[in-house]
């Protein structure tokens, strides 16, 4: 059955998407257009005529990357829990990612968009954007739950969901690297958990 137009132009825009993953996570900042759309099968025309850019389509591969992550995340924690319990929650679910088998394939992958990043003004602009978006999802989860007596707001939310994610983060990365490998659920859930303080959530 010959596919519509929208169905080809999905189709490319996927086989674009995984051949920069693969090529990123090999090459770093030296990851070529053109090595990206050999790989896809593709021209770099199609990359243009799809993502407008080679940084539009590094910053699709971010937003690929971070959409079902937090997807997952806004599973792992249910309404109806206080903020600590939330919190912990979330901290749990992190760690159990750490042990994707595929764990390590993504810390390359961030590595290399941060290595391009690092180099390039308009892309480092164009991920942190998108990065911020993403953790506003983040920030949302923990806006409105109780916390010693009132709800936490959003201002509180997104001070948390900063510290947060650089902590889990980092705990993240030892984990994946062997650094940190005895490090366990309830030893991210405990970390994570002293964060909730009136000093890190700050004024309403």
């Amino acid at each position: 059955m010959r596919m519509t137009r929208a169905e080809s132009r999905e189709r490319n825009r996927r086989a674009l998407l995984e051949a920069a993953r693969q090529v990123v996570t090999r090459d770093g900042h030296r990851a070529r257009l053109e090595d990206i759309a050999e790989r896809a099968g593709l021209t770099t025309g199609a990359v243009y005529s799809l993502f407008g850019s080679k940084n539009g389509l590094l910053v699709a591969l971010v937003t690929d990357r971070l959409g079902p992550h937090y997807e997952e995340v806004e599973r792992a924690v249910p309404a109806g829990l206080d903020l600590p319990a939330a919190v912990d929650a979330f901290a749990r679910h992190y760690r159990r990612v750490c042990d994707d088998p595929e764990a390590l394939r993504h810390l390359s992958l961030e590595v290399g968009l941060q290595d391009m990043a690092l180099r390039d003004p308009d892309l480092r602009a164009r991920i942190v954007a998108s990065v911020r978006a993403h953790e506003q999802r983040l920030a949302s989860l923990f806006a409105g739950r109780p916390y010693l007596g009132a709800a936490v707001t959003p201002r509180q939310a997104r001070r948390l969901a900063t510290a947060l994610r650089a902590l889990l983060a980092g705990l993240g990365q030892g984990v994946v690297l062997g650094l940190a490998e005895q490090a366990s659920e309830r030893y991210f859930a405990e970390t994570a958990r002293a964060l909730v303080t009136p000093e890190v959530l700050g004024p309403a």
